[in-house]
């Protein structure tokens, strides 16, 4: 039986967390491995500022332990550490998905992984993650039949999920599967009754499409969604036909969305590739929102996001982290991330 017979669902990011899991990066598996110092700085930022709201549990090789222990050592907080062998660090993607139950039990979905359509050899390790998670955890674990990644995907908690074709239809994923398949797939294991189907995902976006990037729900009938006004940019052609979809789709209750808009940074290249930067790749934390922030040329970009969001969530503190320590290995803050929620208390 799968978990939507058993009577599992995918709670919303912004439900009360219980603690975050976050990998380490691996140096040899860098696609700039002389930036280790520099990302592993971004990642103490990034650890320090969620153990500010909840605990974080950082999973790291064992070899490594000691030393990035030591990178804490002068750090107050919820942190622990979890010795599990991994290829390398975006736990969105390879980690569990958690699940709750009416019953007040928890469980997780083991998702099939191939780096993001075989881009990174090996992964064979990020494969495990999930199931060695849940066993450390001992929490019920459900084997998805389908390669599947977490940031491509959002739910509202109420039965709707938001992603897009780019990834989700691409042929390097799942290409035995028809759209209605991995849709079925979907409503079967997160136990949700409507799928919203966006396009594409950003410009320069190597995961295809994740719509971590672009979209995701602020709550039950409110969507965020990055977008882009140059008529120049890559971006303006898939933003806005992105925005005409939302404009004319409802959610799983029949409802009409609103659509928050945020501006998008301005163009960052590197190395003749240009950088996904996405205020969207923001993280719900207990009473908070770690926000990627990028600077110089974006500084003004940069205030009307966070003013955006604190006007969106005026209950929760905009946490800001520098967004450019990262990002040229690909992700950014909701990449990195992935939230436990808290058991349901049952009365």
């Amino acid at each position: 039986m799968n978990p939507k017979q058993q009577g599992y669902f995918m709670p919303p990011e912004w439900s009360e967390h219980e603690r975050t899991f976050i990998s380490w990066p691996i140096q040899e598996s860098m696609v700039y491995p002389e930036d280790y110092h520099e990302v592993s700085k971004g990642y103490i930022e990034l650890v320090e500022a969620i153990s500010e709201f909840e605990k974080v549990t950082v999973i790291v090789n064992e070899n490594h332990i000691k030393e990035v222990k030591s990178k804490f050592a002068n750090i107050e907080g919820n942190i622990e550490f979890l010795s599990i062998e991994h290829n390398d660090a975006w736990l969105r993607d390879n980690g569990p998905t958690f699940l709750l139950h009416d019953n007040g039990e928890r469980a997780g979905v083991n998702w099939k992984f191939n780096a993001w359509g075989e881009k990174y050899a090996p992964w064979d390790l990020d494969d495990e993650v999930a199931p060695k998670i849940l066993d450390h955890l001992g929490i019920k674990r459900f084997d998805a039949p389908l390669v599947m990644e977490g940031g491509s995907f959002h739910v509202d908690g109420e039965g709707t999920l938001l992603t897009t074709e780019e990834c989700l239809l691409n042929p390097n994923r799942n290409p035995e599967l028809t759209k209605e398949q991995i849709e079925q797939f979907l409503k079967d294991y997160l136990n949700i009754e409507k799928v919203i189907w966006l396009k594409d995902g950003l410009s320069g976006d190597e995961t295809d499409g994740h719509v971590d990037n672009i979209a995701c729900f602020g709550s039950p009938g409110k969507i965020i969604m990055q977008v882009c006004h140059d008529k120049e940019d890559e971006n303006y052609e898939i933003t806005q036909e992105n925005l005409s979809i939302l404009t004319r789709e409802t959610d799983a209750r029949g409802r009409k969305f609103e659509v928050i808009q945020i501006e998008q940074p301005p163009k960052e290249m590197f190395k003749g590739n240009r950088l996904t930067l996405s205020y969207l790749n923001f993280y719900f934390v207990n009473d908070g929102v770690i926000l990627p922030v990028f600077g110089g040329a974006a500084q003004k970009n940069d205030q009307l996001a966070e003013s955006e969001l604190k006007k969106t969530f005026p209950e929760r503190r905009i946490r800001k982290i520098n967004g450019m320590s990262i990002i040229k290995e690909g992700g950014n803050v909701h990449c990195t991330t992935q939230q436990l929620p808290t058991a349901i208390k049952v009365k």
